[in-house]
């Protein structure tokens, strides 16, 4: 009888509770998702201006626009010599290397 009570006193901090309570259900599920996130976008950066700039062999300039992204990238190098791409974002560096015309770029270890 009290809940009932309590829901009807204060509905709207009834719902923020329903709706945190939700949301950290939600997020307890997807943790996985959630904890491999920050490497998906240092990876994504490396990975495809390694394939614009190596593969199709497009300007820098372009190939640095078509990898925009909205989250900050922290660190980038075109390392031309060696025709490496490495990208920083979100704590987490990745690599990327082009490998020959027929393999082309793969994440370097």
């Amino acid at each position: 009888m009290k809940r009932r009570a309590f829901v009807r006193r204060r509905p709207w901090l009834s719902l923020l509770l329903l709706g945190l309570i939700l949301l950290l259900g939600w997020t307890w599920q997807q943790r996985v998702a959630l904890q491999a996130f920050p490497d998906i976008l240092g990876a994504y950066t490396a990975k495809e201006y390694c394939s614009c700039r190596y593969v199709m062999q497009q300007p820098a300039d372009y190939c640095r626009s078509y990898v925009h992204q909205y989250l900050p990238i922290s660190g980038f190098a075109d390392e031309v010599q060696s025709l490496r791409v490495t990208a920083s974002a979100l704590g987490r560096t990745h690599s990327a290397i082009w490998l020959g015309p027929r393999e082309g770029c793969r994440l370097a270890p």
